[in-house]
């Protein structure tokens, strides 16, 4: 019976959901603490790992004697594993695109209207008794006739981009990696730009692309002084995408009017951090594709693979 270790701590909720779709004849191993000791015990008798909110490095990945496949929850496997130590030692790693597309996408929508409306600060004021009821008129602004701007044009942006149309906005992209053939941006309503037209064009910046040497703090200052004045950032990709310090000065100056934020260059998000001190951020803690909808998806087409592989069929979404 194969073993398949889940490397993130959860809880039994959580593990409960990801049983439901382990198939007859396997066995899920979870964790009773958030500890690389229990990982490193743990998956030395595991022949499969299911990486997720933790990344899988060298020391756990030495530990695995009898690992034989990597499977990833998500997509974002490239600053979530240590691929280099995994091609050494021969390791499959596959991905699972299915159950983010739409919980990352509603969560981008929201994320957008709950910065264009400060809602995090309306609603904490209010629980405090402090009824703003015209204090926010000056600041609080529509969505309808806005300019989104997508860095990064895959499955999510795609997704973000089919929900805003509704709205009234209008879209422009750029893509560096794989932008989209003309007949799709023509049925998407979507103009392809440069990046320098991009910042100076949005009103509203949402990042959809992986971290990788190349894209970490893309988003820095100069970019931010190019983008209009007013203008908001949206992040439900990487933290690593954006210089946190200059984000926080631009918001701070009034350059930028909100930025909305799932995921930060250091997760969990330190105690005190800057941006929890703004009132025209919106902050949340990386769970836009963390629904109980989007996990069962996840897990009914990653335990479909596993069993690919104990077939000797092709993986599906196989990255190496």
């Amino acid at each position: 019976m194969p073993k398949v270790l889940y490397l993130s701590h959860a809880t039994a909720e959580v593990y409960a959901i990801i049983r439901e779709a382990v198939p007859r004849g396997y066995e899920l191993v979870t964790l009773d603490s958030d500890s690389d000791a229990e990982r490193m015990e743990k998956i030395a008798d595991c022949e499969v790992v299911i990486v997720a909110s933790k990344a899988l490095r060298k020391p756990v990945i030495d530990a695995a004697v009898k690992l034989r496949l990597v499977h990833h929850q998500g997509v974002g496997w490239q600053d979530t594993t240590d691929h280099a130590v995994l091609r050494e030692r021969g390791l499959p790693l596959a991905l699972t695109p299915e159950g983010t597309t739409v919980g990352v996408a509603e969560h981008t929508v929201l994320l957008i209207l709950a910065a264009l409306k400060r809602l995090p600060f309306a609603d904490s004021e209010l629980r405090a008794g402090r009824f703003h009821i015209n204090a926010l008129r000056p600041v609080s602004r529509e969505l309808a006739g806005r300019t989104v701007a997508y860095i990064g044009m895959g499955r999510i942006g795609q997704a973000v981009v089919e929900r805003l149309r509704g709205f009234g906005t209008r879209s422009i992209y750029f893509d560096a990696f794989a932008p989209l053939a003309p007949a799709l941006e023509r049925e998407l309503a979507l103009e392809r730009c440069s990046l320098e037209q991009l910042f100076e064009r949005a009103d509203i910046v949402s990042l959809h692309l992986p971290l990788t040497p190349q894209s970490r703090h893309m988003i820095g200052a100069e970019q931010l002084a190019r983008m209009k004045p007013g203008a908001y950032l949206v992040n439900t990709a990487r933290g690593g995408l954006v210089d946190e310090a200059a984000l926080v000065a631009a918001l701070d100056s009034g350059r930028l009017a909100g930025a909305a934020l799932d995921v930060f260059e250091a997760e969990p998000l330190p105690a005190g951090h800057p941006l929890t001190r703004l009132s025209n951020t919106v902050l949340t803690p990386h769970i836009s594709a963390g629904t109980r909808d989007a996990l069962a998806s996840k897990m009914q087409a990653l335990f479909a693979n596993v069993e690919r592989f104990y077939r000797n069929e092709a993986l599906a979404n196989r990255v190496f």
